[in-house]
C-alpha cells in the first residue's frame, strides 16, 4: 500500500490542483562498467552556496564540496563530464572567476580517480559591445585555454558572445578560430550553440542560415584537422546535425547537443553516430549510462526502452526559453539528494513556474529517475508549500 508520503496534490495548467500518486517504478540503476562504445559527457551543474552572504543577482557563492561531489557522481556512472559549460550557468551566474575556480578544482578531482574531463574556454572576460575587438576576442580565448592547458585539460572552445558582436564576416571567424586553433597543444572539442540557448549568439559563424553558417564551420575544421577532436553541436536540429556529422573529416567525431533527439543520434545509422556532450545528461545520468550499456551489449531495444521515457522529461526541461533549462537540471539534482537545497546562482530557481516543476516531477517519476522516491515526494511538497500550495 503507498504511503501518504507518495500522494501529491499538483497545480494543473489551466488552473486548479489533481492528485497524484507515485508510480512505484524503480529507479534506473546503471551498471558499474566502463562505457565502451561512445564517448558521453555530461555537461555539469554547479551547486550555489545557499548561506553565503552575497546577494543572487550580485555575485556568485558556489558550495564547492556539493559541486565536486557531483561530478565524482557523473564519473562513478562511467560518464565524462564537460566542465564550466551553460549547464554550469557559464556567463549566466557564473563569471570567469569563479569558472577559473572551478575549472581547476574540478581537473584535480578527476585526475584523483582518473575521470575523464574537457572544460569550456571562452570569452566572458570580456563584455560584448561595439568597442570590442577582434583582437581582444582573440587574447580573451588565449587566456582561456592556456589556463586550462597549463593545467593538463582538454579545450571545449566554446562559443563567444563578444565575437558574434565583434564579426564583420565569417572571415572574423575564421581568423579567430584559425589562431587559437594553430596554438593549443592537443585537439579541442568546438561548440556550436543556437540562439535558443543564448540569443547573444544568433548569426554565429557569420550567417543566420543554418547551412551557410555550417560552410564556414566545416572550413574552419577542415583547415586545422589535426587540432579538432570533434564539434558539439546544440541546434535541437536532428537533421542538420547528421548533415554536418556526414560531412566532417574522417577523424574527427560528432558530439551530439541535441537534448530533444539524442537518442537517435547517438544510435547513429549506416554512415555513422553522435557522440553526446548533453546537458540533459546531467539530470538522467543513471539511466543514460545504462542505456549505453545496454548498446554496448547490442542490445537496441533496451536501449531504446531505457531512453524512451526521458525525452517527453527533456522536451520539457528544455522548453522555451530553452536558456532556463538550467533550472530543471538542478531541481533535479535536489529532488534526488544530490544537495540539501533548491537555490541556484542569479536565482535561476524561480525561471520556472510552480506548474511546470509539477510536470517535471511526474515525467521524472515515470522515467524512473527519482532515486528515492519518498524524499523526492517530500522535497516537492516543500516547494509546493512556497508556492501557497499546502497538501
Amino acid at each position: 500500500m503507498m504511503s501518504q508520503v507518495n500522494k501529491l496534490r499538483l497545480p494543473i495548467a489551466g488552473g486548479g490542483l489533481a492528485d497524484y500518486t507515485l508510480s512505484g517504478r524503480a529507479p534506473i540503476e546503471a551498471p558499474a562498467v566502463p562505457l565502451k562504445g561512445r564517448i558521453a559527457f555530461s555537461a555539469a551543474h554547479v551547486v550555489c552556496d545557499p548561506l553565503a552572504t552575497v546577494e543572487p543577482l550580485l555575485g556568485a557563492a558556489v558550495d564547492w564540496q556539493a559541486t565536486m561531489a557531483y561530478r565524482h557522481h557523473l564519473w562513478s556512472l562511467g560518464l565524462a563530464v564537460a566542465e564550466a559549460m551553460d549547464t554550469a550557468q557559464r556567463g549566466m551566474g557564473l563569471d570567469w572567476l569563479r569558472a577559473k575556480e572551478l575549472i581547476g578544482l574540478s581537473l584535480k578531482e578527476a585526475a584523483s580517480v582518473g575521470g575523464r574531463i574537457a572544460c569550456g574556454a571562452g570569452t566572458d572576460q570580456l563584455a560584448p559591445g561595439p568597442q570590442v575587438t577582434i583582437e581582444q576576442v582573440i587574447r580573451a580565448y588565449e587566456e582561456q585555454c592556456e589556463y586550462i592547458e597549463s593545467r593538463g585539460g582538454q579545450v571545449i572552445l566554446m562559443a563567444s558572445r563578444a565575437l558574434a558582436a565583434a564579426a564583420k564576416s565569417p572571415e572574423d571567424y575564421e581568423r579567430v578560430y584559425g589562431t587559437i586553433l594553430r596554438q593549443v597543444s592537443r585537439p579541442v572539442i568546438l561548440h556550436w550553440l543556437g540562439d535558443m540557448f543564448d540569443p547573444a549568439l544568433a548569426g554565429y559563424w557569420g550567417s543566420s542560415d543554418i547551412d551557410t553558417a555550417m560552410s564556414v564551420c566545416l572550413r574552419v575544421i577542415g583547415a586545422n584537422r589535426e587540432k579538432v577532436d570533434g564539434i558539439k553541436i546544440s541546434l535541437l536540429d536532428a537533421d542538420k546535425e547528421v548533415q554536418m556529422r556526414r560531412k566532417l573529416p574522417r577523424g574527427v567525431r560528432m558530439y551530439t547537443g541535441d537534448d530533444f533527439n539524442y537518442p537517435e543520434l547517438i544510435l547513429g545509422d549506416e554512415y555513422g553516430y553522435s557522440d553526446a556532450l548533453l546537458g540533459i545528461f546531467d539530470a538522467i545520468a543513471p539511466v543514460a549510462a545504462a542505456a549505453i550499456h545496454a548498446l554496448d551489449e547490442g542490445d537496441v531495444a533496451g536501449y531504446q526502452a531505457l531512453f524512451a521515457p526521458t525525452v517527453p522529461l527533456s522536451r520539457h526541461i528544455f522548453q522555451r526559453p530553452t536558456y532556463a533549462y538550467k533550472t530543471g537540471i538542478v531541481f533535479m539534482a535536489y529532488l534526488n539528494g544530490h544537495q540539501n537545497h533548491f537555490r541556484m546562482l542569479g536565482a535561476a530557481e524561480g525561471a520556472r513556474s510552480i506548474v511546470h516543476l509539477s510536470e517535471f516531477f511526474q515525467l521524472a517519476d515515470r522515467a524512473g529517475l527519482l532515486v528515492q522516491p519518498e524524499l523526492a515526494a517530500r522535497r516537492m511538497k516543500q516547494v509546493l508549500a512556497l508556492a501557497g500550495i499546502e497538501q
